[in-house]
C-alpha cells in the first residue's frame, strides 16, 4: 500500500508559477514510477509528467520545456514536485498525483489549479 499525500494548487495569473507536492509513504520501495495527471472539466484525465524509479522524465508535448518533475528521498517517504512555469489558462484542471506499483495504482486526492487570463 502507497498514501499519497499533495498539496500546492492554488490560482495564478498566466505567465506565474506554482509548484506542486507529492508525498509518498507505506510501501514506496515498490513503487515503479510516479507522477502528475490532470484533468479538465469535461475532459479526460490525462498525463502530465512521469518519473520512473530510474529517474527517467517523460513530459507531455504542451507542457515540455514549462513544467519540470522531480523527485527526491527521504527515510521513509519520497515526494515528487511538479514545477509549473510559464501557466496558461489552458494548464487549469485539477491535478492527480500517482504512484505505479504494477499491476496497482495509487492517487492523490487532487489538488485544483487555476490559470487566470
Amino acid at each position: 500500500q502507497v498514501q499519497l499525500v499533495e498539496s500546492g494548487g492554488g490560482l495564478v495569473q498566466a505567465g506565474g508559477s506554482l509548484r506542486l507536492s507529492c508525498a509518498a509513504s507505506g510501501s514506496i520501495f515498490s513503487i515503479n514510477a510516479m507522477g502528475w495527471y490532470r484533468q479538465a472539466p469535461g475532459a479526460e484525465r490525462e498525463l502530465v509528467a512521469t518519473i520512473t524509479r530510474g529517474a527517467t522524465r517523460n513530459y507531455a508535448g504542451s507542457v515540455k520545456g514549462r513544467f519540470t518533475i522531480s523527485r527526491e528521498y527521504a527515510k521513509n517517504t519520497v515526494t515528487v514536485y511538479l514545477q509549473m512555469n510559464s501557466l496558461k489558462p489552458e494548464d487549469t484542471a485539477v491535478y492527480y498525483c500517482n504512484a505505479n506499483d504494477t499491476p496497482y495504482d495509487y492517487w492523490g486526492q487532487g489538488t485544483q489549479v487555476t490559470v487566470s487570463s
